[in-house]
């Protein structure tokens, strides 16, 4: 950890924490002005003290303010990530933030709602634009697609057939988004569908959406539902969960099924097991949110419910997330206007940075299939 104290850059300490830092990125082939894509082209002589002091909080902060820019940001972002030069600058501030969330629930039921109001309820509109044909805000399933809207549809495809869904079960889907995997299921696999989430937006886009069909959709928190349930189905919605949540997670789902149900659960993962997430994150784009570690995960479904299958296709999210970007940058011009260049800029670091790290191995996407009481005979789940 890197020892930050000056708050004064004059011209001599901006040339010494330039020097700090590209020792640092040395390793990962990454320099400062240099002509290939992935360097970092540098506007602003101040960014090399506010990344050291700032630490990623900074680093993202001085890009959305135009301090820098990258052709390639996603592949900086992934030799950056391999290398570990974020565990490398860690600045003072990150402490009481670390410990608040070691002391603190950060995603009690009435915190839960916040990430919708900031983050999903920002307009629909963008996000249709942005994700495709479906409205699918999770890593697709690249085995055999070629386009996102393929993916995204044997994502989808794939959820049902490890779930071994039959005519006429009623599916919990908990973290709903705006619906599109409750229409799916609905409609290819003749099954009743309760969707719940804590966005606004999503609830009426999502009953919108399934309009005619067997569908619920909820604006709810997970923790107060209280039905029974064949088949639970959560999406990018454990990240939301909290380290400290993570147990009553797994025993209402529990708790909702019956002895012969199956949970399939679709999480981002870490290699590292925490309690915060990256500060940059935290502020602009999901606020109290966290990644598990798989020890974490396990844990909480400890002596409650058994692991049936574990599947990772984490170099899936890489492009999904290009795909995304791609779609976002084509339609700016319709709401660049709205949401002015600063936003452009925040969402570009976000869909490539993570872009980068999910190339990088440093973030995983699991599908885990577990059962109250195992299933009789073993679990053979499709890919």
């Amino acid at each position: 950890m890197l020892d930050q104290s000056a708050s004064v850059v004059t011209a001599d300490s901006a040339w010494r924490y330039r020097a700090l830092l590209e020792r640092l990125l040395e390793p990962c082939d990454v320099r400062f002005n240099g002509d290939r894509p992935f360097d970092l082209q540098v506007h602003d002589e101040r960014l090399y003290a506010r990344v050291v002091a700032e630490g990623s909080l900074g680093f993202g902060e001085a890009y959305m303010d135009g301090w820098w820019d990258c052709a390639q940001l996603d592949e900086a972002m992934c030799r950056i990530l391999r290398h570990r030069v974020d565990a490398a600058v860690r600045p003072w501030r990150d402490v009481p933030r670390a410990l608040m969330a070691r002391v603190v629930n950060l995603q009690t039921p009435r915190r839960s709602y916040r990430v919708g109001e900031h983050h999903y309820d920002i307009g629909n509109d963008m996000y249709r634009r942005m994700l495709g044909r479906y409205m699918a805000y999770s890593c697709g399933y690249w085995a055999e697609a070629t386009d996102l809207d393929a993916a995204q549809w044997a994502k989808m495809d794939l959820i049902a057939r490890k779930l071994r869904l039959e005519p006429g079960m009623r599916v919990l889907d908990v973290g709903c988004g705006w619906g599109e995997l409750a229409r799916f299921l609905a409609e290819q696999y003749g099954v009743e569908v309760v969707g719940v989430t804590i966005s606004r937006e999503q609830a009426e886009f999502g009953r919108e959406l399934c309009a005619g069909l067997p569908v619920d959709i909820r604006l709810q928190d997970y923790r107060a539902v209280d039905e029974r349930f064949d088949r639970i189905v959560s999406v990018g919605m454990f990240e939301h969960v909290g380290h400290k949540n993570y147990r009553t997670f797994m025993e209402t789902c529990w708790r909702l099924l019956p002895a012969d149900g199956l949970l399939l659960l679709h999480t981002i993962g870490n290699n590292i097991t925490s309690s915060v997430t990256d500060p940059w994150i935290a502020r602009y784009i999901f606020p109290n949110s966290m990644v598990p570690s798989a020890a974490q995960v396990a844990d909480a479904a400890d002596d409650l419910l058994i692991l049936e299958d574990w599947h990772n296709f984490g170099t899936h999210y890489d492009p999904t997330l290009c795909a995304w970007f791609a779609n976002f940058d084509a339609h700016w011009p319709e709401f660049a206007d709205l949401h002015g260049e600063r936003f452009y800029r925040m969402w570009r670091f976000y869909l490539l940075s993570c872009a980068g790290s999910f190339r990088a191995r440093m973030n995983h996407l699991w599908q885990l299939v577990l059962s109250p009481r195992g299933v009789p005979g073993g679990y053979v789940a499709p890919r």
